[in-house]
């Protein structure tokens, strides 16, 4: 840091004299937005923001699981080191709230242990990624994909959702970056027939079993 610039940070210190500690936070929080609004590269990592973690909302099909034992972990890796990385999140205009797209249990450590969220004065350090609301499950999905840490199930239940929601076969795939035979083996974990409104068979890939459901589908579309 430039003495320059120590030297023009002086006002900032005299502004925020007096100040409590959340005015302080919530002071610095917009003087840093207005600067990183300035600054050539524009990526969500450059405008981290600490947020009251009651702002925050877990959602409700993260298919990462983390044992106990990697729970514990990861807090004395933040008591020991503080935050990383932050929380990656979407702002839902309708609840306003910031809902989570990946770093649940990074949320769920601060939020459950007093010590960390009291060091952090009640705050989480997030960043927001500019998708629409209805985008977030995709985007969970790319983040734990890219670090290889999902479960099967929880992957299945959330395919599952999606197709629930009106999703297609081939908006599933390009979005989550599955292989047709990937999407249709999740299809099979879950044991709902549903699943299969949208699929197109290949016979590459077509097993008994696979005919064996397809059959038992269209028996109950029968009746």
């Amino acid at each position: 840091m430039s003495e320059a610039w120590g030297t023009n940070a002086d006002w900032i210190k005299d502004e925020i004299k007096g100040f409590s500690d959340q005015e302080k936070i919530d002071y610095l929080e917009d003087l840093k937005i207005e600067l990183q609004e300035m600054h050539p590269i524009q990526q969500p990592v450059g405008q981290v923001m600490w947020v009251d973690i009651d702002r925050v909302q877990a959602n409700d099909y993260n298919p990462n699981s983390v044992a106990g034992a990697e729970m514990k972990l990861l807090y004395t890796s933040i008591k020991h080191d503080g935050y990383t990385q932050p929380v990656v999140t979407i702002y839902d205009e309708e609840l306003d709230k910031f809902i989570i797209v990946d770093g649940f249990h990074r949320y769920f450590t601060c939020k459950s242990n007093q010590d960390i969220k009291d060091r952090n004065h009640g705050r989480l350090p997030i960043v927001v990624i500019e998708k629409d609301i209805n985008e977030r499950m995709a985007a969970t999905v790319r983040h734990n994909r890219a670090r290889g840490s999902h479960s099967v199930d929880g992957m299945a239940n959330m395919v599952f959702s999606m197709l629930e929601q009106g999703w297609k076969d081939a908006d599933i795939c390009n979005h989550l970056g599955m292989e047709p035979e990937e999407l249709l083996r999740l299809k099979h974990i879950t044991g709902f027939s549903k699943l299969f409104e949208n699929t197109e068979y290949k016979k590459a890939w077509v097993t008994k079993q696979q005919i064996l459901i397809k059959k038992k589908y269209q028996d109950e579309q029968e009746i």
